[in-house]
């Protein structure tokens, strides 16, 4: 059996002509050995001992524990003979995938040694698996994931999958010691990672202010000239015409301006019905994609540069240190926002958002459409299919919207539902940065976390937490 799983393995990276990481095929004993003998987590064990008033031997089996629960145990076969093909499947059943690069052989321009991170943008859970679909073809990347995935059988595939698990706003020192010089440990040894800059999904459909949590990790290793030399950046953006958790998403940007979330009943009966109503689709053969699913890579960003420009960077007290990186997060989300790709749903949400009322006649949206795809090629923004004109992008969007009942045809224009305006918003947010003139116009009539009728159960589709 080992023999027939490394010959699969070997045929699913020639098939693939991806670059596996080395040290992602390393043993998970190996790693805890490694981890184990460090001399940084020696020293934060017998800090953990002394405030906390235990044993070292105690200070030393959470740091197992720890190392048990971040550790990934990465398989080629899962990874590219399983997981490839069931996320291919998912997402081509879902979406219209595309992926675009901004150059599309700059990698190849990278030196053979280069160590890739790869930041983006987090919109969806399926971010994970659309980057690393996207990607396949070059790279395995290892995510680093919260703790929603902690639960059976996700933690075992996200493993299989050499992703990590972290524990997001866990305060103790000694923890962080061991996920910090784990974080290092893989970086130095070249493995291919990537960072969600935002620390989490966004809620209103906006950039969230970056996290430099992992990032500064990632930067420690820049300690030795020979590595900070190494570390390249590769930004990446993605946007989608149907976000699976929105309306998730919407409910807990309410909750956490006051409002109140539905019990968790009502919540499973919802998706129940959503997975029943698409299921019934597909044996029925009415089964419809959700639009564009679309990935755009970003040019590689060295950092030798930054770490000439830092040259007392790692001399400097913690806060002015994090200052700096602040600023090279700040710097990073910002090439990764330039790059968001416009699919048809959020452009068509931004020209709908732009105007003041709940109508806009057809004839005044399609010309503002037309508008807003001029101002994104003076500012070099990528349009998913520029090809097609104001009224095929309006049409395929329409389609969407009119089947999730955000606006309603009626005489010479459109209305914005009721239920719908949350919607608009959360879409029309997400390029409503990449709008220029029109940019204004669109912030000012967002109406988030404005949920006016968005519990409401009505309609199969539109009424699933996960719609």
């Amino acid at each position: 059996m080992p023999g027939l799983l490394t010959h699969l393995g070997r045929r699913a990276l020639l098939h693939n002509r991806a670059r596996v990481d080395r040290f992602k095929l390393a043993s998970r004993a190996h790693v805890r050995a490694r981890l184990l003998a460090d001399a940084r987590i020696a020293e934060a064990v017998r800090e953990h001992a002394a405030t906390a008033h235990v044993s070292e031997r105690d200070a030393w089996r959470t740091v197992d524990g720890y190392v048990q629960e971040i550790v990934p145990f990465f398989n080629v076969v899962a990874y590219y003979q399983i997981g490839y093909r069931i996320s291919g499947w998912l997402l081509n059943l879902f979406y219209k995938v595309s992926v675009d690069f901004a150059e599309p052989r700059a990698r190849e321009r990278l030196p053979r040694d280069a160590v890739i991170v790869y930041v983006m943008n987090h919109r969806s859970n399926a971010d994970y698996v659309l980057v690393s679909y996207a990607l396949a073809g070059q790279v395995a990347i290892s995510y680093a994931v919260g703790e929603w995935a902690r639960a059976f059988p996700l933690e075992h595939v996200f493993k299989a999958f050499g992703s990590y698990f972290i524990r997001r706003r866990y305060r103790e020192p000694l923890y962080h010691a061991v996920l910090e010089r784990y974080v290092q440990l893989i970086t130095r040894e070249g493995v291919t990672q990537g960072i969600f800059v935002e620390g989490g999904l966004t809620r209103d459909g906006k950039l969230r202010p970056p996290k430099i949590g992992l990032l500064d990790y990632v930067l420690g290793i820049g300690r030795d000239p020979a590595y900070a030399s190494r570390l390249h950046v590769v930004p990446v953006a993605v946007n989608y015409d149907r976000v699976l958790e929105d309306r998730s998403l919407l409910r807990e940007l309410e909750a956490k301006e006051g409002g109140r979330r539905p019990p968790r009943l009502v919540q499973a009966w919802e998706v129940g019905r959503y997975v029943g109503a698409n299921v019934v689709r597909l044996v029925t053969r009415q089964w419809k994609r959700y639009g564009r699913a679309a990935v755009v890579v970003g040019a590689p960003v060295p950092l030798g540069p930054w770490f000439r420009e830092q040259s007392d960077l790692f001399a400097l007290e913690k806060p002015e240190r994090l200052a700096r990186v602040q600023a090279l997060c700040d710097e990073l989300l910002g090439r990764v926002g330039a790059l968001i790709p416009v699919t048809p749903v959020p452009l068509v949400c931004a020209a709908i958002q732009s105007f003041d009322g709940e109508f806009v006649a057809r004839d005044r949206l399609l010309e503002r459409i037309d508008e807003m795809r001029g101002v994104l090629r003076e500012l070099n923004a990528g349009v998913v299919r520029q090809d097609r004109t104001a009224e095929e992008i309006f049409e395929r969007a329409y389609r969407m919207l009119r089947m999730r009942k955000v606006i309603a045809r009626t005489g010479t224009g459109y209305l914005v539902l009721p239920r719908g305006r949350p919607l608009v918003s959360y879409y029309a947010n997400s390029v409503a940065h990449l709008l220029g003139p029109f940019s204004g116009a669109v912030r000012l009539r967002d109406a988030l976390p404005s949920m006016i009728g968005l519990q409401s159960s009505s309609g199969a589709a539109s009424g699933s937490s996960l719609g």
